[in-house]
């Protein structure tokens, strides 16, 4: 490659590499795998062997952090020691070559080999035995004051066996079982998902309100000791022991190894258990036991000369796709999941992986009855890495997805520009529970006391099968239901008659139409006064309305023609549901000619009863921060439109500080 040519490609990996870096680290949702991750790094770090000239400062091989910055909302913690990083090895020749090279520098050097845990790191900080404070890694030299949020992690002990100050190194973690059990509730909610347990874990963390950490069921694993006053160690096992002793979870898999072959066979264990698991590790670590070793092997402004760390290869296995069924989730997107020929890999048995979308199946020309390679993306999520088109017969079949729903036979569509194709039945069996969460929720019908536990007791129990059932439910139908006594059935009732009495905005947002969040409807409402108007609008009247675009209209006249919602509204109709615009009157103009941004999730009040109240009194919201907004109310995990406030100097308050406008 010509000088130029290098120079550019250089300089293209840097931008890459600090991207993802930052996906990965700041925003915790990365784009790609950590082997894509790592093969950039490794491609960066060939040319800087070859091309020393190259290296700049800002070279992500420079800093002990590719990215990692301090969160605005926690105050810094500088570190004593600073959490360095480790250097990748990706072949079993890598560590021989590292066992050589300390074997000519230290003599008789034992090592200690154990997981590498992928989860957030910390530094818990400890004085007299008492757990004082706890700070993310950050950059390596400067993390965030997470220690509120630590406090509520069980596995980390607030008091040891011993009065003494000493440092520690973790990994905080988020286990499968808690990491599942998550997505499934923000899937319910409508929420993003989180892309693995790591970015869980470190999204969990970083909350504002400890309440919210403490639901997470985070854990630690104990991995250092990065400083310690009272206590002193010749071995780096011997102090993971002394931890254990004081309450402390260390690293698991910990295993001493005097040579190359005994490191390798203890790496070979580690990765045939890492599929069974219950969290997630990214690797193995292989340390020099021997601290005075340690400090005669020295280190380097980024890592450690006397540690590596032992990322697994992908493991890949042949098997045969033998058919692709559709399953359709509680948002109604459907996704092909291929069926396999059962295949053991990296440790569990695979038998299916999801296909994503109808894009993806044709990207990869995959088809039923391929040969195909499957492997474990991040050692955890199987996918088909490859089709084995050489080994086709002619037998194989084009998948296409269904015109209609598999479980309700609603009408299926995919929208333009989306990859995502979606059943219109609002009481289709594979979304109703969603729906029915939604609906109940307090931003559509608030019906207080019907949470997601009791609507899947109700479905369990046959009480209801779609929307409408709700107002069907009698007293009788409830008592006897588990933790549900004669007060609290009577309460469920009044709420549910309660409901039938809001406003037209807040049923149409209740039905969950496509694209229709809470503003529109209140739009919506607000424009054509009755459901029975908005039901029978045309295209082009829909169209005409401020700020309902074609694909709203299009989302809107779609549901609105579905069979199962016009029976569901006659039903709605037939238990006296208020399906009309009564308007509210303005209390006074006090926020006339002012504009409200809001962002991040208020302590007591929903974004919509928020407007809500600002409209009352003149005053209206936006949805983007610019120097014509007057204020933006903030709460808890408010993001870019917090930082544009600020960089633009705008007044933020609080919800206190709001409530106190409106006294």
């Amino acid at each position: 490659m010509k000088k130029e040519n290098v120079t550019e490609r250089y300089e293209e990996l840097k931008k890459i590499i600090a991207y993802h870096a930052n996906k990965y680290y700041n925003e915790d949702s990365p784009e790609i795998s950590d082997f894509e991750y790592d093969m950039l790094m490794m491609e960066l770090k060939e040319i800087e062997k070859e091309h020393p000239e190259l290296i700049t400062k800002d070279s992500p091989t420079q800093v002990i952090v590719a990215s990692g910055k301090v969160d605005s909302h926690f105050s810094e913690v500088e570190h004593e020691v600073p959490l360095q990083s480790l250097q990748d090895v990706f072949s079993t020749s890598d560590v021989v070559s590292f066992v050589e090279r300390i074997g000519k520098e230290v003599p008789n050097p034992e090592y200690v080999v154990e997981a590498k845990i992928d989860g957030l790191s910390v530094a818990l900080e400890y004085k007299k035995g008492v757990f004082t404070r706890g700070a993310t890694r950050g950059n390596g030299l400067v993390g965030e004051d997470v220690t509120l949020n630590l406090n509520v992690i069980k596995s980390i002990p607030k008091k040891l066996k011993d009065e003494i100050d000493i440092t520690v190194r973790g990994e905080v973690y988020m286990p499968h079982e808690d990491f599942e059990k998550l997505n499934e509730e923000r899937e319910i909610l409508g929420e993003k998902l989180f892309a693995n347990p790591r970015n869980a874990a470190a999204g969990s963390l970083r909350q504002l309100n400890p309440e919210i950490t403490a639901q997470r069921n985070l854990a630690i694993f104990i991995f250092n000791v990065q400083k310690s006053d009272d206590v002193k160690f010749t071995s780096h096992y011997q102090s993971l022991k002394y931890l254990e002793e004081q309450g402390f979870v260390i690293s698991p898999f910990l295993k001493k190894c005097t040579n190359a072959k005994e490191i390798l066979s203890a790496i070979e264990e580690i990765g045939e258990r890492r599929g069974e698991l219950k969290f997630d590790i990214d690797g193995a670590v292989v340390k020099v036991d021997s601290l005075a070793q340690r400090e005669e092997i020295g280190v380097t402004t980024k890592v450690p000369k006397w540690a590596v760390a032992y990322k697994y290869p992908p493991e890949k296995k042949e098997t045969i796709l033998k058919d692709i069924v559709v399953q359709i989730g509680r948002t109604g997107a459907m996704t092909p999941v291929a069926i396999l020929e059962p295949v053991r890999v990296a440790g569990s048995i695979i038998s299916k992986t999801t296909l994503h979308n109808e894009d993806f199946i044709k990207e990869k020309d995959i088809r039923i009855g391929d040969h195909v390679l499957i492997q474990k993306a991040g050692d955890v999520i199987p996918e088909i890495s490859e089709v084995l088109k050489d080994k086709r017969t002619g037998k194989e079949k084009i998948f296409e997805m269904p015109k209609t729903c598999p479980v309700c036979g609603s009408e299926t569509v995919r929208e333009e520009g989306e990859a995502v194709t979606r059943c219109t039945g609002i009481e289709c069996p594979a979304m109703l529970f969603r729906n029915l969460v939604h609906f109940a929720s307090r931003d559509a019908m608030e019906i207080d006391g019907m949470g997601p536990a009791l609507i899947e007791m109700l479905l369990d129990k046959n009480l209801i099968t779609n929307i409408a059932d709700i107002y069907d439910l009698k007293f009788d139908d409830l008592v006897g239901l588990d933790r549900m006594g004669e007060k609290s059935a009577q309460n469920l009732i009044d709420a549910i008659n309660k409901s039938k009495e809001n406003s037209l905005e807040k049923l149409i947002n209740s039905f969950g139409i496509r694209h229709i969040g809470a503003k529109t409807a209140k739009i919506l409402a607000k424009k054509f006064k009755s459901l029975d108007k908005l039901m029978n609008a045309s295209y082009e009247k829909l169209c005409s309305v401020n700020e309902i675009g074609e694909i709203m209209a299009d989302s809107l006249q779609r549901f609105f023609q579905s069979a199962q919602t016009q029976d569901l509204i006659k039903r709605l109709k037939k238990a006296n549901v208020n399906m009309k615009m009564e308007e509210s009157e303005i209390l006074d103009d006090r926020f006339e000619g002012m504009t409200f941004v809001l962002t991040g999730t208020l302590p007591t009040l929903s974004r919509n009863e928020a407007s809500e109240i600002i409209e009352k009194y003149g005053g209206k919201t936006s949805s983007s921060v610019s120097k014509n907004t007057t204020y933006v109310l903030a709460g808890e995990e408010a993001g870019s439109k917090l930082e544009k406030a600020q960089a633009l100097k705008l007044k933020i308050i609080n919800e206190d500080e709001f409530k106190d406008m409106i006294k």
